[in-house]
């Protein structure tokens, strides 16, 4: 899949994903093969008003590319405004968020609430186009409203029709939740009547799942979002079956624990140790998340305060797995309660 002057080539998408696709997490994301990442989102009123925040999170190095900014926000002349600023960053694509559904943006008329508007949503895109010099534009869609209002095919027509260079479809409607099965059906449709390419979104966890979307459903691409949260895995496991035809299967111990010592790594090189140490313990019980002793680590992980007590566990944790010191849980499936809420800890695992 060609973006502008770069080619992806059968390489997957990061997507952008608030408080987690910091520097770090793109980082470990790179090492493990994937083709493009996004910063968190910014609202393009932060954008022109210098806030700290949005500053920050604008923020990536030239190893870091190609490298993508999610913009959020409503009005077509501040929009445009802001992506002639974000351009200074020279980013390799600005993506217009509306898809986003949670309460917070929606109340805003942001995110998800532009697909009720297609007019709004033509402006918006012209507008960002006719701002954007020389980086390609793209927008995140979700499906429509709810099941009776699936606008989808008129809203990527509009986006295609006023400068779009790709979509992305979280294949979802904004009343969804995450029980909600994603409707594939809808990329293909939309394949039918674009001729710009088309990114496949929503609840892609495992490596074979990905390949099947694409090729059953004629997506130009895959854009990954909570598959790949403490499971940088993914992306070298899919690249592997592309290029191979041989899947190398889930990780095991061993090869998680290098893992999250190299995130780990990152992440204190980007924060420092007094912020590092309270960013590091959410990843440590997303990477371990599918392995015997998960409880002991919601029991302990987060009363840590010293990286020294951090590693001296983790060293500790790797090897009662490796030597069955733990029993396994029963009856709960933590996978699923991973799916159902990103801090899964919250929705109470029983001991």
């Amino acid at each position: 899949m060609k973006i502008g002057e770069f080619d992806l080539g059968n390489k997957l998408i990061l997507a952008p994903m608030a408080d987690i696709s910091d520097k770090s997490f793109r980082k470990i994301a790179k090492d493990f093969g994937v083709g493009l990442t996004f910063t968190q989102m910014v609202s393009a009123e932060g954008v022109l008003k210098n806030n700290f925040e949005t500053l920050r999170y604008l923020s990536f190095s030239r190893q870091e590319k190609p490298i993508g900014v999610q913009i959020l926000g409503n009005d077509p002349d501040i929009i445009g405004e802001a992506v002639s600023e974000i351009e200074k960053f020279n980013p390799d694509v600005i993506d217009l968020n509306s898809g986003c559904s949670v309460s917070k943006v929606t109340k805003n008329s942001f995110g998800a609430s532009l697909l009720e508007s297609p007019n709004l949503l033509a402006q918006i895109i012209k507008r960002m186009k006719l701002s954007s010099k020389k980086t390609p534009i793209s927008v995140k869609f979700r499906l429509g409203k709810d099941k009776n209002n699936v606008n989808i095919l008129e809203n990527a027509k509009i986006a295609e029709e006023n400068g779009a260079d790709y979509i992305v479809i979280h294949c979802r409607t904004r009343a969804d939740k995450y029980d909600v099965d994603a409707q594939w059906e809808w990329v293909k449709k939309t394949k039918n009547v674009l001729s710009i390419p088309v990114v496949a979104n929503g609840s892609l966890f495992e490596p074979q799942e990905l390949f099947r979307v694409k090729k059953n459903y004629n997506a130009d691409n895959l854009m990954i979002a909570r598959g790949a949260i403490g499971n940088p895995f993914i992306f070298s496991r899919y690249n592997s079956i592309v290029e191979n035809n041989f899947d190398p299967g889930e990780p095991d111990v061993d090869s998680v624990y290098k893992a999250i010592l190299a995130h780990i790594q990152y992440i204190r090189e980007d924060y420092g140790d007094d912020i590092g140490i309270q960013k590091i313990k959410k990843h440590i019980v997303w990477y371990f998340k599918n392995f015997v002793g998960i409880e002991t680590i919601l029991e302990k992980i987060f009363s840590l305060s010293k990286f020294s007590e951090v590693f001296e566990f983790l060293e500790e944790h790797v090897f009662k797995i490796k030597n069955n010191k733990y029993k396994l849980l029963n009856n709960i499936d933590v996978q699923k309660l991973f799916i159902e809420k990103i801090n899964f800890w919250e929705l109470g695992v029983e001991k």
